[in-house]
């Protein structure tokens, strides 16, 4: 067994202890997380772990960038890219895709595109590259080489939202927008796959409340995986 599987190992058997005993917890937790997946999912998953613990205050910090746990930013960080270094435990959480997307209105008005060169007369929604924090986002820009023109937003809550309000295309994330009304999936060619990692360090492995909380997420991303796993029509 690795260094990483007997910590992971150790975090989920305090959490399991911690629940098997029912003890209650207290003290601060700090998630940092990508801005869409902290907004559209974590938000709401967290809330509902807190109400279970009420002493237990949960900080979730849903922000594009990267978190440093050894500078103690946060006490669990999800990333896009894994560190090749220093010593964190790292699971993966789980894949996730994307795919384009567009506004009933905006299409309405401007029409649909057929294809990716059909695009140099529609607007692009994509990201901001000097705002790009890790190397998987490297999808963000794939329409705006062919768009007519760009509107870029460095969140990708920004983005959704700017997407939602008939600016122009964008890559989305398919568990974000799946059931949003008003939004149309279309290009179905042009499709994305990415992963979320967990981090910890692993000083912190002992801590009932870090414990607790890595446990949880990691049984709630293994639930919801066909959530975040869409596959085209």
């Amino acid at each position: 067994m690795s260094v990483a599987e007997r910590v992971e190992t150790e975090i989920l058997g305090v959490a399991e202890d911690t629940r098997a005993r029912g003890a209650s917890l207290a003290g601060t937790v700090r998630v940092g997380a990508p801005d869409g997946l902290g907004t559209y999912f974590l938000a709401g998953e967290l809330g509902r772990l807190q109400e279970d613990h009420p002493g237990l205050v949960i900080e979730l910090v849903p922000l594009p960038r990267t978190f440093s746990l050894s500078k103690r930013e946060a006490d669990l960080a999800i990333t896009l890219d894994p560190p090749e270094e220093g010593r964190l435990v790292i699971s993966r959480l789980t894949d996730y895709t994307l795919g384009v997307y567009a506004a009933r209105a905006y299409l309405d008005r401007y029409g649909t595109p057929e294809d990716e060169h059909a695009l140099s007369g529609h607007a692009a929604v994509t990201g901001v590259e000097d705002y790009a924090y890790a190397s998987s986002l490297n999808y963000a820009n794939h329409l705006g080489r062919s768009a007519g023109r760009l509107f870029r937003c460095a969140g990708v809550a920004g983005q959704i939202e700017a997407v939602r309000a008939g600016i122009g295309i964008g890559i989305l994330h398919d568990f974000v927008v799946r059931d949003s009304p008003g939004l149309v999936s279309i290009l179905p060619s042009i499709r994305f796959r990415r992963s979320y990692y967990l981090l910890s360090h692993p000083d912190t492995g002992n801590l009932a409340r870090i414990a607790l909380v890595r446990a949880f997420l990691t049984r709630r991303f293994r639930e919801e995986r066909s959530r975040f796993i869409s596959d085209p029509a």
